[in-house]
C-alpha cells in the first residue's frame, strides 16, 4: 500500500534497528520525551515525505488484507476535497478481539495528504488533525496487537495514568500544553472528548472510575468478550481511570492546588517537560 516506510527510532538497545535493515527500511532516530505527538510531529517534519499521502502506523499495528485491497483500490479515486481517511482500529487483548464495550471501531485519521495533518500537542489521548477538506472512513480495518506480556502492559498503562493527569492538570490550571479547540478530529473522538471533559471529570474522585467501567462492562456489553475481555475491561476501563485519579489527587493535595507548584512538580519529580 505504500511506495516507502519510514521507522522514527527512539535509540532502541533491541533488535529493530537489525530488522529495519535486513527489510530494508528507512530509519530516522528522534530522542523520546515521553510524548508521542512530539515525536509524531518531528517524523511529518524530518522525514522528507513527498508522497501525496502519508499514513501513521505503530509498531504494534497490522493491515487486514482486505484494508489492504480497498486502499488501493479507493485511494486514487477520491474527490479531491478529501483530506483525511478515518481507519478502524481492531484491538486485540491476549489473542481476544475486544468487540464489545464500547472498544470497536474505533475510528482514527490514520491516512491523509501529506502536509495537511499533524498531531495534536497532548500529552495522552492525541489525535491526528488535518487543516481543512473532508475526512471519509473505510470499511476495514488496522488491527492493534501487542504481544508483550501482562506486567509490561501493566507498566505501560502506569507511565500512559501519569501523562493523562498531566494533560488534565495542565487543562485545569492553564498551564503547559492546552487542548486544542475547533480541530478537524473524528467526530467519534469529538464525542467521547466533550463526554470526558464535560461529565466525567466533574464526578467525584474513584466513583467516576467505578461508573465508567459499569457503563463499558453491563451497559455497553463488555461482559461478552469472555473472560478475557473481563481482564481487558476491568484493567483499562477501571484500575487505569483509579491511577489517573490517584495521581491528579495526590499531586493536587502535595501542591495545595496552586498552579506553579503543579507545574514545578511535574517537571521536578516526573522529569515531564512542556
Amino acid at each position: 500500500i505504500c511506495e516507502r516506510i519510514c521507522i522514527v527510532d527512539s535509540f532502541s538497545t533491541d533488535a529493530t534497528l537489525e530488522i529495519c535493515k535486513r527489510l530494508e527500511v528507512e530509519v530516522f532516530q528522534n530522542k523520546w520525551e515521553n510524548n508521542h505527538s512530539k515525536q509524531m510531529n518531528w517524523a511529518l517534519e524530518n522525514c522528507n515525505i513527498s508522497s501525496i499521502w502519508t499514513m501513521r502506523m505503530d509498531a504494534d499495528e497490522y493491515v487486514l488484507k482486505e484494508l489492504q485491497t480497498e486502499i488501493n483500490s479507493k485511494i486514487e479515486t477520491l474527490q479531491s476535497n478529501v483530506a483525511g481517511i478515518e481507519l478502524k482500529r481492531r484491538v486485540y487483548f491476549k489473542n481476544k478481539w475486544i468487540k464489545h464495550g464500547g472498544f470497536y471501531p474505533i475510528k482514527l485519521i490514520r491516512i491523509w495528504k501529506t502536509g495537511e495533518g499533524y498531531s495534536e500537542e497532548r500529552f495522552m489521548d492525541e489525535h491526528i488533525v488535518v487543516n481543512s477538506g473532508e475526512i471519509i472512513c473505510l470499511e476495514h480495518d488496522i488491527v492493534d496487537e501487542n504481544l508483550n506480556d501482562i506486567n509490561w502492559w501493566t507498566v505501560k498503562h502506569l507511565n500512559y495514568a501519569r501523562r493523562e493527569a498531566v494533560d488534565f492538570l495542565s487543562n485545569k490550571y492553564t498551564f503547559g500544553l492546552h487542548t486544542e479547540k475547533n480541530i478537524n478530529i473524528t467526530k467519534q473522538a469529538e464525542r467521547k472528548r466533550k463526554l470526558k471533559d464535560n461529565f466525567y471529570y466533574k464526578l467525584p474522585y474513584g466513583l467516576r472510575p467505578l461508573i465508567y467501567f459499569f457503563l463499558r462492562f453491563i451497559v455497553q456489553l463488555g461482559f461478552l468478550d469472555g473472560p478475557k475481555g473481563w481482564i481487558f475491561h476491568f484493567l483499562q476501563a477501571f484500575w487505569y481511570r483509579i491511577v489517573v485519579d490517584i495521581n491528579i489527587y495526590e499531586i493536587e493535595k502535595a501542591c495545595n492546588g496552586e498552579s506553579q507548584k503543579i507545574e514545578e512538580f511535574i517537571i521536578k519529580k516526573w522529569g515531564i517537560n512542556f
